[in-house]
């Protein structure tokens, strides 16, 4: 780099932040894009990872891959520890980072809802190495409850709980009956499937609230086709090794629970010293900007920005399109330019699978459901999906399920977790 040029620091490389570096690596600046990862993850796939469906370098695509044309990006591997916004640096282990502009684009991490302690009896759903872990424990469950004498304690492995009724839950739930009741119902010879619990929890009175009723209504038919017990307006309070406890003080006996019901802005967002909301989330103004800090945007998850009233989702097309505009506004910023772009929201439609063959899709007063809508949602997150070589092993994967069913993504791997120390 050649240090003269305006230097355009992005934190996170998510899907805001990669859309923001391959926009500006057009433009006559540099651009450092920091994140603690090597990859870019492509979470609405998550859940099947975590149900034997994909391989995880089937949902993450290396970040300097991106970038190898463009001299003008370079990838830092850090995590960031802090910011100095009076001399404009990113602090990172391996020293700070002095920017003109800094995008904010960090993304997002579980939300417990001040229920802290559930983060060290539950699996959250927002990383790879959660997914990974989820897959594992999973599988160990069936492996140790073919061989556990003890029906309470069998009936205990074999429950499996999701707390959530959004996109992420209604998803997982949907994938992990089909593992069950399809892909493995032939193999565990001493294991009576019927034994076999899959419980949603939803502690509003529905499941998917951006879908008009008659959507929700078919979700919950088809989960309850696919067995999945689905509980609403039921509130969780606790968790332990013992099992989920209800506000309504009925206890869950499992060693699995599942949670996916919400997110927050990852915590180092709010070290940058901007207002934030109750999800961490910095408050931005229209044009993205942070309050105070004009060569300062934040966007996707960790930004806080409301239109008709209510704050935008946590989705993908939030984050890029922000994306959009936020470099937009700093290509304006670096001409000298004061007017800047105000950022609005172009709802894309909002989507959920529940299983082969079957989703709901919606958008406005235009709604699908079924075969058509669920190979909608293939094509969709196909083409975002990143590189050729990913879109044709998932088309080719998907293809193979829907014939027969097989997942031979399977396999139990040697990551360390306390929770399946024993097995």
């Amino acid at each position: 780099m050649s240090g003269k040029r305006p230097h355009v620091v992005i934190v996170g490389a998510g899907f805001g932040g990669i859309k923001a570096a391959k926009l500006l690596a057009r433009e006559d600046v540099d651009v450092t894009l920091i994140d603690r990862n090597n990859f870019q993850l492509f979470q609405p796939l998550l859940y099947q990872v975590s149900t034997s469906m994909l391989s995880i370098d089937e949902i993450a695509y290396p970040i300097r891959t991106f970038f190898r044309k463009n001299k003008n990006v370079r990838f830092m591997l850090a995590h960031v520890q802090g910011f100095d916004a009076k001399n404009k640096e990113v602090i990172t282990p391996y020293g700070h980072v002095k920017y003109d502009y800094l995008i904010l684009a960090a993304g997002s991490t579980t939300n417990y809802f001040g229920m802290n302690k559930l983060a060290y009896s539950t699996y959250g759903m927002k990383t790879l190495r959660e997914a990974i872990h989820i897959r594992n424990h999973v599988l160990h469950m069936f492996e140790r409850a073919e061989r556990e004498k003890d029906p309470d304690v069998r009936k205990k492995m074999l429950t499996f709980v999701c707390v959530g009724g959004g996109p992420t839950g209604i998803e997982e739930v949907g994938s992990l009956s089909e593992l069950v009741y399809i892909a493995m119902k032939d193999e565990y010879h001493g294991l009576d499937l019927n034994e076999v619990s899959i419980i949603l929890i939803e502690a509003t009175d529905k499941v998917l609230p951006m879908m008009p009723p008659d959507l929700r209504d078919e979700t919950v038919r088809i989960l309850k086709k696919k067995r999945v017990d689905v509980r609403l307006n039921t509130q969780v309070v606790d968790c332990d090794e013992d099992g989920l406890t209800l506000k309504d003080g009925t206890k869950i006996a499992t060693r699995t629970v599942i949670w996916a019901a919400g997110v927050k802005a990852v915590p180092m967002i709010a070290k940058f010293g901007a207002e934030v909301d109750r999800a961490g989330r910095i408050i931005v103004g229209k044009t993205l900007q942070v309050p105070g800090h004009p060569e300062v945007f934040a966007i996707g998850d960790c930004a806080h920005l409301e239109q008709d009233g209510h704050p935008l989702a946590t989705i993908a097309p939030v984050a890029t399109q922000g994306a959009v505009v936020c470099v937009a506004n700093v290509k304006s910023l670096i001409k000298g330019q004061n007017k800047l772009q105000e950022f609005t929201y172009h709802d894309v439609g909002s989507m959920a699978t529940i299983g082969r063959g079957q989703a709901v899709m919606c958008k406005g007063s235009w709604k699908m459901k079924g075969f058509f809508a669920w190979s909608a949602w293939l094509t969709v997150h196909l083409i975002r999906l990143a590189g050729a070589h990913t879109n044709i092993t998932v088309a080719l994967k998907w293809a193979w399920n829907w014939l027969s069913g097989i997942r031979l993504g399977r396999i139990i791997t040697n990551i360390p977790d306390n929770r399946d120390s024993n097995t």
